[in-house]
């Protein structure tokens, strides 16, 4: 193995918190290694077809995990600079502030969390800003107080969109523009003006974007971090584990298995895991050693524990009007994300998703043959549908948890019939509020793009809460800072710090939170 090179920070991971921590910590002028188990995703024609992207999973990790029967299945994760938000559809909400308190569901309790919504505020509103979100606070009625409007304007609302938001209006909800990171240049009919980067084309939801219009942890926070010189990327770095010293109470060594097979250690006064919330579980467990037999940052027994990735549901509504929109995901609704008239309960959010396209819907037929009319061919259900998708809270069960096997392979155990009744009434609202509006009720198809049929587990878009943070050592592995409890000198910041998930995309949080956690660490270096 070669010989171990030293630096102020390495960070493992490139995706919404490992690329923003790095772009965060580039100009304090610290040495800083970014270490990527990927590389750059190719741009190419296939980046917007369908059946490369979705149907035959091109751009998906050709690896296996195994859910809690022993059974494999193929996860969602991509392994390129940037993370999964290279695929991501950016929608980057804030957690509500309810969401950072106790909240009692259906199914159980979501916990409180260690930080409150105030004190990840002004980080929300610079974490909008870098990343590019278009929106406007003020229109979500569910949506905490913010100290600076979004820096862009809402994406606005093609006309089936707009009229659907006007229906909606007319029902007395509350239908707002998503919060979506895209580097648009309107003009004043909401098209892409010229020398946009963003097209408004219909390929956004789990497309990687060709022209780089979407803003992913990539374009926005790891190429400028790169063009400070105190900064050094190696892609196609796998870490395999990580080395305490003598006394076991800091990371020495990070071992990696380069591209050419070779292994080498690298060093540093700070490491930050960042590898997404089921890789980065994993790396603290497979670095378990004599001062820490249960794996790192795991004194108090929790870490790969509490994996959370939302209760999600995607539905095909069939409108009797065509639906001729390209860049549809720019309405979302919030009335019931806290509850109902009639359910004391929250409930979730729904927003738009991207277009379905005809090769998508073909794609997709066995996963719901039966359930379209014979006489709605695929090209007629195409340019008819809206497609919608709902968001609802799962909660941190104990059981529900990453393990490895004697060969340290993944084990991913889930019960998916967690806190779901609040999904089911709000699927049901969906359904009752567009039998007013002129769809199809009776042809609302479940539309599994991402859930992939009969392994819903393999959904893991949203994955959180494997190394949670919290103020005591015996039920949490990472402080209020996101530094492990157990050792001096390790942090975690992608989702795995989530305490709960709330029902909002967490994208957004991830990145606030890189942002915070890295003013700690710059302090820290001084």
């Amino acid at each position: 193995m070669a010989g171990t090179e030293h630096y102020d920070v390495i960070v493992i991971g490139t995706g919404a918190g490992g690329g923003t921590l790095a772009h965060r910590l580039a100009p304090t002028g610290k040495r800083v290694l970014i270490l990527e188990r990927g590389g750059y995703l190719p741009r190419e024609r296939d980046n917007w077809e369908s059946t490369a992207v979705f149907v035959k999973g091109k751009y998906r990790a050709p690896e296996f995990w195994y859910d809690k029967h022993g059974e494999k299945f193929p996860p969602e994760v991509n392994y390129y600079v940037g993370g999964n938000t290279k695929f991501y559809g950016a929608a980057l909400f804030r957690l509500r502030p309810e969401d950072f308190g106790e909240l009692q569901h259906h199914g159980g309790i979501s916990p409180a969390w260690p930080i409150r919504y105030e004190d990840l505020e002004p980080y929300y509103t610079q974490a909008e800003h870098l990343y590019l979100v278009h929106g406007h606070h003020g229109e979500d009625p569910s949506e905490g107080p913010v100290s600076a409007q979004y820096a862009y304007p809402p994406v606005l609302h093609e006309p089936r969109i707009q009229q659907l938001s006007d229906d909606l209006e007319k029902q007395g909800l509350h239908p707002f523009h998503l919060p979506i990171g895209v580097d648009l240049t309107q003009d004043a009919q909401g098209n892409a003006a010229h020398g946009s980067v963003c097209i408004r084309c219909n390929r956004v939801d789990g497309f990687p974007c060709l022209v780089q219009g979407k803003a992913d942890a990539q374009v926005i926070c790891v190429d400028p971090a790169l063009e400070h010189d105190n900064v050094t990327m190696i892609t196609g770095a796998d870490v395999r584990k990580l080395e305490t010293g003598p006394n076991g109470r800091s990371v020495d060594k990070v071992i990696v298995e380069l591209a050419d097979g070779t292994t080498v250690a690298y060093s540093a006064d700070i490491v930050v895991v960042a590898c997404g919330a089921v890789n980065s579980a994993a790396l603290l467990l497979r670095s378990a050693n004599d001062h820490h037999p249960d794996g790192l940052a795991n004194g108090s027994g929790v870490v790969g524990r509490h994996y959370m990735r939302h209760n999600n549901l995607a539905l095909m509504a069939v409108s009797k009007e065509p639906n001729d929109t390209q860049f549809q995901k720019t309405l979302a609704l919030n009335d019931w994300y806290l509850g109902a008239d009639d359910w004391d309960f929250p409930l979730g959010g729904i927003q738009m998703l991207g277009k379905s396209d005809t090769d998508q819907i073909r794609g997709e037929a066995p996963r719901w043959a039966g359930m379209a009319s014979p006489d709605l061919p695929f090209a007629v259900l195409a340019h008819h549908a809206v497609d919608f998708w709902l968001c609802g809270e799962d909660l941190p069960h104990p059981d529900n948890r990453v393990t490895l096997d004697d060969d340290g392979d993944i084990h991913l155990s889930l019960d998916e019939k967690n806190n779901t009744e609040g999904l089911k009434r709000l699927q049901h609202k969906l359904q009752k509020m567009l039998g007013h509006l002129g769809m199809h009720p009776h042809h609302l198809l479940p539309h599994s793009l991402y859930l992939h049929k009969g392994m819903p587990i393999g959904a893991t878009a949203h994955q959180a809460g494997t190394v949670r943070f919290g103020t005591d050592p015996r039920t949490s592995a990472l402080d209020v800072d996101c530094k492990a409890h157990d050792l001096d000198n390790l942090y975690v910041v992608d989702t795995s710090f989530f305490p709960s998930i709330g029902a909002v995309n967490p994208s957004l949080t991830a990145i606030a939170n890189a942002m915070r956690v890295g003013d700690r660490i710059a302090e820290r270096l001084g």
